[in-house]
This record gives C-alpha cells, sequence and structure tokens, in this order.
C-alpha cells in the first residue's frame, strides 16, 4: 500500500496463488482486478471473499488452455506470437540451454529454481 500511497494496486498478476490471496487481496485498490494465472505454490487458493466484497474486487482466473483448446482463438495468438519474434519485438529470456541428453540436469537447474528466464532442452534430429 506504501507504493500507492494507500490507493492499493488497480491490478495484479498472480502466478503462485495459494494462502497468500488473501494478502494480495488486500493490497488492492477498490475495485481491483485479481488476476490469477497459475498455481506455483501448489497449495489450496481460500477464496478472500471478504476482502473481495469491501473492494468490489474481480478476481479472474485464467489457464492457457483457454487458447490451446480453442482453434479459432489458438491461430491469431500463434500468428501474433510468430510475427512478434520474426519482427524482433518479443525477444525470449533463455537463462540455459541443455541437449535432452541432459535432460536430468536440466530438471536439477529447474529444480533450483535459480534461473530467470526459460530452460530450453534442445533435441537432436
Amino acid at each position: 500500500m506504501r507504493i500507492t500511497d494507500g490507493r492499493g494496486a488497480r491490478i495484479a498478476f498472480d502466478p503462485v496463488a495459494g494462502p497468500q490471496v488473501e494478502t494480495l487481496a488486500q493490497a488492492m485498490s477498490q475495485q481491483g482486478l485479481l488476476f490469477i494465472y497459475g498455481n506455483l505454490s501448489g497449495q489450496e487458493t481460500p477464496f478472500p471473499a471478504l476482502v473481495a466484497m469491501n473492494k468490489a474486487l474481480s478476481v479472474r482466473g485464467y489457464t492457457l488452455f483457454e487458447l490451446t483448446g480453442d482453434p479459432q482463438r489458438l491461430a491469431p495468438a500463434q500468428a501474433f506470437i510468430t510475427r512478434g519474434l520474426e519482427a524482433g519485438q518479443l525477444k525470449p529470456i533463455i537463462a540455459k540451454t541443455f541437449p535432452f541428453e541432459q535432460i536430468v540436469e536440466a530438471h536439477r537447474y529447474m529444480e533450483s529454481n535459480q534461473q530467470f528466464g526459460k530452460i530450453v532442452v534442445t533435441v537432436s534430429r
């Protein structure tokens, strides 16, 4: 709340979820939007009903399957990403690349949570 001069965040994107969602909801502004798009915590996510009602929050869940499961939505999304990559407008951050033969090491690296960016595993043809 300090960085918003007590107003709270208008929108928050949460890939972690879990019990801390209530703390995040408390940091939201009136009529804020809490966008939950993952569950990295691996824990149940209790709905902060009282906070949501008191602040008139909107809570929105999202899964990538909304796009990948709908061919009419997937095609334009794929085209957008392809154009962005080809034009250099989208630049993925790659933390480390492993050959498939080092898949165990790649998984250990992922489990260490030390990466910033994507872990790529290459497969020979």
